[in-house]
């Protein structure tokens, strides 16, 4: 993933997810930090966006420090920080801007989550073993990574298609046009986004396009990545259900543990 694909696109992330469940998802990942990492208190986030999943952590009474690649996300993230820093009882949240591939925060915890497909962002075998090492190196020993990916065998059973999607507030009204390409070959699928940014008080219609590459993952070579890296794969599951990934779950949730 580079700062690029995120260059315009992020002013109107917020917007375009404001229907996500991201007080269910983290949620989610309590349950199975209380599962597998019962004793986490601090969590290191990978591609923490804008900070939505990581304000929720803090007020739950996780230590969070999030990592985020755009710049434009970032001061979102740490606006979000400030306000929940300031509200919160037992947790704390703060961000960096880093690369997931290459960060160093100069501490080690129980738990690193990467959510919303950041490891899929990773499209190059050296890009997702980087990302690997980068959370092997920051967990303790029985520690565990929490991230979810473009599943395979749904992908190419379901296919990528075009998509449409309209969000709009009191200013604007955001119109989004998601047309894939599948690349078998690479395991990839390349995403051109094109958003047109309707102000409503002039009229005036601003368009951005965007390329997102998304690498599609199979279960194998993710346990073979973690291996590589001092983690085993000790869970599968669709996520956010638990049911077991299938052609027909298209994201799924992994969880390492490192040795």
């Amino acid at each position: 993933m580079t700062i690029r694909q995120f260059a315009a696109y992020s002013e109107y992330y917020d917007l375009l997810y404001q229907d996500k469940d991201y007080c269910g998802e983290t949620a989610y990942l309590q349950k199975l930090l209380n599962r597998y990492a019962p004793h986490s208190r601090s969590i290191l986030e990978l591609g923490c966006g804008t900070g939505k999943h990581a304000s929720l952590l803090a007020e739950a009474g996780f230590d969070v420090t999030g990592v985020e690649i755009s710049e434009t996300m970032l001061q979102q993230s740490l606006e979000r920080a400030a306000d929940v820093n300031g509200r919160a009882i037992k947790g704390r949240f703060s961000a960096v801007q880093g690369d997931a591939r290459s960060v160093r925060v100069g501490k080690t915890c129980n738990a690193v989550a990467s959510l919303f497909h950041v490891v899929s962002y990773q499209t190059t075998n050296h890009d997702v073993q980087q990302m690997f090492d980068t959370a092997s190196l920051h967990l303790n020993s029985g520690g565990v990574f929490v991230f979810d990916v473009w599943y395979g065998p749904a992908v190419l059973s379901m296919r990528p298609a075009v998509r449409v999607k309209r969000m709009e507030n009191a200013a604007i009204g955001v119109v989004r046009i998601a047309e894939p390409e599948l690349n078998m070959n690479d395991n990839r699928v390349d995403v051109t986004y094109t958003v047109l940014v309707t102000d409503k008080a002039t009229g005036r219609v601003e368009q951005l396009t965007e390329q997102h590459h998304m690498r599609y993952y199979f279960a194998p070579e993710l346990a073979l990545l973690a291996q590589s890296v001092g983690m085993e794969i000790i869970r599968s599951e669709e996520w956010m259900t638990g049911n077991a990934p299938s052609e027909s779950t298209w994201g799924v949730t992994f969880v390492a543990r490192k040795f």
